[in-house]
């Protein structure tokens, strides 16, 4: 038996190797996105997957299901005033942001958890939900990414961009 052990070692450490390479490879990193609107700082932060060859829409993110908007941990909004995501009152806090996607139609939920892991979502406490607007992209995005942007004085944008897919709603700040 001792004459085996260094390739039961070396067998070991080489699976060991490539089942960590593999997970390494499908990682999903932090992200975070920021922006000032209306003298308001909104953060968002997120875990950002990459599509590595697959389709997402309709596979990887599941139609007719509750997505974490990301992966690993619900992705987090944070606002110093309160906002209007598309005609929902959200008061300043930080709340998690899910998605329900369809084909055709995405709604945005923001539920007063947060830090709860990807598939700890609690419908019971959402805030409210709003439907988002839908724009094909162009060209595909590989790696899943958050947009805010300021669109004028007191007015800007949140985009969900993967695939090839830009669901977006209108944010207001309210003083």
């Amino acid at each position: 038996m001792p004459r085996f052990a260094p390739f039961l070692v070396a067998g070991f450490a080489a699976v060991a190797l490539a089942s960590t390479a593999s997970a390494q490879r499908y990682t999903s990193p932090a992200a975070s996105v920021a922006a000032v609107i209306g003298g308001n700082h909104i953060s968002i932060e997120y875990y950002a997957p990459s599509m590595h060859g697959r389709k997402v829409m309709g596979g990887l993110v599941p139609y007719g299901e509750v997505w974490c908007t990301g992966a690993n941990w619900a992705t987090k909004i944070t606002t110093e005033m309160g906002l209007d995501i598309n005609g929902l009152k959200v008061p300043k806090g930080s709340y998690s942001i899910w998605t329900l996607p369809s084909e055709k139609q995405w709604m945005l939920i923001i539920n007063k958890q947060t830090g709860q892991f990807h598939l700890n979502y609690d419908e019971s406490e959402d805030f409210g939900r709003v439907k988002m607007n839908l724009k094909a992209l162009s060209s595909p995005v590989e790696t899943f990414k958050i947009e805010l942007a300021s669109t004028g004085a007191n007015s800007g944008t949140l985009s969900l961009l993967w695939e090839n897919t830009d669901a977006w709603v209108p944010i207001t700040v309210i003083h």
